[in-house]
């Protein structure tokens, strides 16, 4: 089974998106859950995670101040809220666990931030 994302689409600089992500069949409850986003010819890079009990959090430099991740137990979902969106956050963006991915890549779910 491999994670869905979902919540992606197309926003002007400066507005906001909300990812979610879940994986139907699976738990998360046990797993440090990351976020991740891979642009045009550049490698997947580190975007967000969270413990499994939600209580540590850490975010690269890069969003610092502008993303926060965030996750609902009951339901298994891990949410990503975008605000202040730049167009360099345009990219393919993905979940799994962390450190090591323990399911397959799933789709994926596009964001595209215009100028």
């Amino acid at each position: 089974v491999r994670p869905v994302e979902s919540g992606g689409g197309l926003v002007q600089a400066g507005g906001s998106l909300r990812l979610s992500c879940t994986a139907p069949g699976r738990t998360f409850s046990s797993y440090t859950m990351g976020w991740f986003r891979q642009a045009p010819g550049k490698e997947r890079e580190f975007v967000a995670a969270i413990s499994w009990n939600g209580e540590s959090t850490s975010t690269a430099d890069s969003v610092k101040g502008r993303f926060t991740i965030s996750r609902d137990g009951a339901k298994n979902l891990v949410y990503l809220q975008m605000d202040n969106l730049k167009p360099e956050d345009t990219a393919v963006y993905f979940c799994n666990s962390r450190p090591r991915a323990a399911w397959p890549w799933g789709h994926g779910t596009q964001v595209t931030v215009s100028s």
